[in-house]
């Protein structure tokens, strides 16, 4: 069986891929979190409780954590992060403390261990200024160079940590003689994604009432990634032979979508039967963004499955749902 370690295995990716990875069967899990998002739902603590997963709940940001892993795992997929606008505005200066801590610890215990490859989980965030500011390709490939336009904009604080992942995760393969491959998410979106991005927030507005309603950056336009999309992707990527050493964009390059198309088919699936306005984008959000995922495609064979209208349902009658029943955090 192969042994894999999933580092922030309980967060939304994490726990997707966990699902995924077992369903495929074939694979024995160690599953680390801090479980910061909130408390363990039904959902998560059955897959906790199967017998090919073993988790450690342990603080990433302490060296002592990597001391309770083994050495030898097959498979190492780095997810752990802080990661969601609401978190780089709320308390930017935390993400790039936790961010960066991670990933000095992890890159440090992968050095002393005996690991065969590792996928280190990045962000189309890593180019924004690119597109944004020199005019980058879009469809965007992994090509283009890393650039943001301030320095001092707390939505930028993910983006730093993340390029200081890609370029010691590289570094340190180098040094060190195991495989990484660097992945870089796309609007990665789903049920139990959190509350800090924009379709758990926008279903969150409508369940409580917001009439008219402003859509906010309603010009800018995105391409959006299921997670089972995503899953599979990065699943595809660790098994390829040959994409240690490089860098694959995972996404969905089939349907840019503009920010009121999104919203109103949102408010349409809940239900909506009011107003709405346009409002101002929020500072740090680039005009556009879609990836090239051609790459992706000629390595491993991806590509996405889900349509955004199929997706995007879902997803919001999950959280309405969760809405409905009166939780405000997971448990």
């Amino acid at each position: 069986m192969n042994r894999v370690l999933l580092l922030g295995g309980a967060g939304f990716i994490g726990y997707h891929l966990a699902r995924h990875l077992l369903d495929r069967g074939n694979c024995e899990i160690t599953l680390v979190d801090n479980f910061f998002r909130g408390k363990r739902d039904r959902e998560l603590e059955a897959l906790l409780d199967s017998p090919n997963v073993n988790t450690i709940e342990g603080d990433l940001t302490e060296a002592t954590t990597f001391d309770r892993l083994d050495d030898d795992y097959d498979h190492v997929y780095v997810l752990a992060a802080v990661v969601g606008v609401g978190y780089t505005e709320d308390m930017p200066h935390e993400v790039w403390r936790i961010n960066t801590a991670i990933t000095l610890n992890t890159l440090e215990w992968l050095r002393e261990s005996d690991v065969s490859r590792v996928l280190f989980a990045s962000t189309s965030e890593t180019y924004a200024g690119t597109v944004e500011e020199f005019g980058a390709d879009i469809p965007t490939p992994e090509d283009v160079p890393v650039c943001i336009t301030d320095i001092k904009q707390p939505r930028f604080t993910y983006a730093v940590t993340k390029m200081l992942g890609e370029a010691g995760i590289a570094h340190y393969a180098e040094a060190y003689d195991f495989e990484q491959i660097t992945v870089r998410f796309h609007n990665v979106y789903g049920p139990r994604m959190g509350f800090k991005h924009v379709i758990p927030q926008v279903a969150q507005r409508f369940h409580e009432g917001e009439n008219p309603f402003t859509v906010y950056g309603y010009d800018q336009t995105r391409a959006f990634c299921h997670i089972d999309d995503a899953v599979r992707g990065v699943v595809e990527a660790m098994a390829a032979a040959d994409a240690p050493g490089r860098t694959f964009h995972i996404g969905d390059d089939r349907d840019e979508i503009t920010i009121e198309a999104l919203i109103r088919y949102i408010g349409n699936v809940a239900g909506f039967e009011g107003t709405y306005e346009k409002g101002p984008s929020h500072a740090g959000s680039v005009s556009r963004r879609c990836p090239d995922v051609s790459r992706a495609r000629e390595v491993f064979g991806y590509e996405p499955q889900v349509h955004w209208k199929e997706g995007v349902r879902e997803t919001v009658k999950w959280y309405l749902d969760y809405f409905e029943s009166g939780r405000k955090v997971f448990e």
